[in-house]
């Protein structure tokens, strides 16, 4: 039935397309016919001027004979030998048409097509969807849609939503999440930031509460307090937003991407556009240029004596200062390259604590922890 359809329709797309070549030879033989019939009118037409004298007979014998040898010209059979050539042109790129247009078409299914693989339903599609995003977030819409109250389904959609820049549903999707799953710092920040971007940019009221209620949960979060800042210029606070620019800036680590943008800002509001960001001290356990030095020096014994040595301090102070989410990934793969994995999965388990695995941070954690093989089974308990 399929090549039924496909040969039924192919002729149609060829009669189509062929239509206006066939006609071209009865249209050229009307028109040739068409031209003799003027040519004889106007020699009537030069007769009827010459003898009532509107014309002299000089120029009547000269207009006679152009017009004639037009006439002899169109009623000639040089006017049926181009017609005939013409129809056989017309003949040859209809037959051309007619033939390559199923032919193409034949051979780029058959290269590029599955005619042996049965149709795939919608059904089947969405539950393999492979890398397409649509189907993806299809398939996801349609488990909402019978489990509404899936929580960790809606906080996974939202931020997919804000990327497909679908904004009014990452909006609904991030208070879903909030109100199953409660507040964190990545769902606040992620639905003040919908808003801001729904509303052109603006910093609403209910935007700047949900930065606040995240810087609050916590605290050093540079994507809440550049909003917070932003809210300041925009109500007309400068001083206030110049303050809090500058103390973002202070707060940034050497580098840090957002670094040109508050300093734009902060010379918007009347501040020192030439204010650098202050590098943060090195996190603890990172070595120094005389360690480095000292350790090319040393046995390979004393080498690792000392690379372990420094690995449990740095294990160290990151239990005395646990909100350094680099150093705990340091201190993983550290352990992980010492093969001490009851160590690594330990040091996971406490990065953890600071940093919950349903946070972007502690989603990083998992992942380095699956990419040096540290088992994960009961750390996230």
């Amino acid at each position: 039935m399929f090549w039924i359809l496909v040969a039924i329709l192919t002729a149609a797309v060829a009669i189509i397309l062929t239509h206006p070549l066939m006609r071209s030879k009865q249209s050229a033989i009307v028109d040739g016919e068409g031209e003799v019939a003027v040519y004889r009118d106007q020699l009537a037409e030069l007769e009827r001027e010459r003898a009532s004298g509107l014309i002299g007979e000089t120029e009547a014998e000269y207009a006679r004979a152009e017009i004639g040898r037009r006439l002899l010209a169109a009623a000639s059979g040089k006017s049926e030998q181009d017609t005939a050539l013409t129809a056989r042109r017309h003949s040859v790129i209809a037959s051309l048409v007619t033939a390559a247009l199923p032919i193409t078409g034949l051979c780029l299914y058959l290269f590029m097509g599955s005619p042996n693989h049965p149709d795939m339903p919608l059904e089947a599609r969405l539950e393999n969807p492979g890398s397409d995003m649509n189907l993806l977030i299809a398939k996801a819409e349609r488990h909402l849609a019978q489990n509404p109250a899936d929580g960790a389904g809606w906080d996974v959609l939202a931020p997919i939503y804000f990327k497909t820049m679908r904004f009014g549903d990452a909006e609904m999707a991030y208070r879903n999440a909030i109100r199953l799953l409660g507040d964190n710092p990545e769902r606040l920040t992620g639905l003040a930031e919908t808003l801001v971007t729904a509303n052109q940019g603006i910093v609403t009221q209910e935007a700047q509460s949900a930065f606040a209620d995240a810087e609050k949960l916590r605290p050093g979060n540079p994507r809440a307090r550049f909003y917070l800042a932003l809210a300041l210029e925009q109500a007309g606070k400068k001083d206030e937003a110049r303050d809090a620019f500058a103390a973002i800036l202070k707060a940034s680590p050497a580098g840090a991407p957002w670094i040109p943008l508050v300093q734009a800002h902060l010379e918007a509001t009347g501040g020192d556009a030439a204010v650098a960001a202050v590098p943060k001290p090195e996190a603890p356990g990172n070595p120094t240029a005389e360690d480095i030095e000292a350790a090319n020096a040393m046995a390979p014994e004393d080498r690792q004596a000392m690379i372990a040595g420094m690995v449990e301090s740095l294990d160290g102070k990151l239990r005395e200062q646990p909100d350094n989410f680099e150093g705990w990934m340091r201190l993983v793969r550290s352990y992980a390259m010492l093969n001490n994995d009851g160590k690594a999965k330990e040091a996971l388990q406490n990065g953890l604590k600071a940093f919950p695995p349903d946070g972007e941070q502690g989603k990083k954690l998992l992942a380095l922890a699956q990419q040096l093989g540290i088992p994960a089974d009961g750390v996230t308990q």
